[in-house]
């Protein structure tokens, strides 16, 4: 396999990437300054370095200790956990400037079909968090894409909250239907994401 096709194959294992976006990317790289590829080498080596994993949220941060700045923060509202798929799905929220709890990410969708979540879907870690903040939480916000996928595992993890016996007055709910069917919280507008927080149901 020739350098090329490696990357291709690499640049293809991208989410939302084929085979034919791969190939522009490395056929790109090859016309582009040398500078530039040396950047992005360098870039992928710091990475590992200066990224960290949020051992309360599990999303990843740059900074130092094992706790990002919205776990650490002591004005945002401890009562209130919002579990998402992924980074960007967090991301998408804080721009939004509406939320001000904590959040918890999931690492992925359980399939439709799925009889049970696949390993990158971080259950245990799920209930440990819920463990940790089981005294002062009055709020579970389930954050997931209006896909099947999506609601698929909304199903799944409310049925799992419920096994859970949390305090009677930690109430579960669910984005409100501003996300439109089939969309994904990712690249949902601020806008759309403060109309679905609002309308957020049990």
């Amino acid at each position: 396999m020739t350098p090329s096709e490696k990357l291709i194959q690499l640049f293809g294992k991208f989410p939302g990437i084929g085979p034919r976006q791969a190939r522009r990317f490395v056929f790109f790289l090859l016309s582009a300054p040398p500078g530039l590829r040396s950047d992005l080498v360098e870039a992928i080596k710091d990475l590992g370095g200066s990224v960290a994993q949020c051992a309360s949220c599990n999303r990843y941060f740059s900074g130092r200790g094992s706790i990002c700045s919205i776990c650490g923060d002591p004005d945002r509202d401890h009562g209130t956990l919002m579990l998402v798929e992924r980074d960007v799905d967090l991301e998408s929220v804080e721009r939004s400037g509406t939320y001000k709890g904590l959040y918890f990410v999931l690492g992925g969708t359980i399939p439709l079909l799925a009889e049970h979540p696949p390993p990158h879907v971080r259950i245990t870690a799920l209930d440990a968090r819920l463990k940790n903040l089981k005294d002062d939480l009055s709020e579970v916000i389930l954050a997931f894409s209006a896909t099947a996928d999506g609601d698929a595992t909304t199903r799944f993890i409310t049925e799992h909250l419920k096994s859970l016996k949390l305090p009677e007055r930690t109430t579960l709910s669910i984005l409100g239907r501003g996300l439109s069917t089939g969309s994904e919280l990712e690249y949902a507008d601020p806008e759309t994401i403060r109309s679905a927080l609002k309308g957020r149901g049990v």
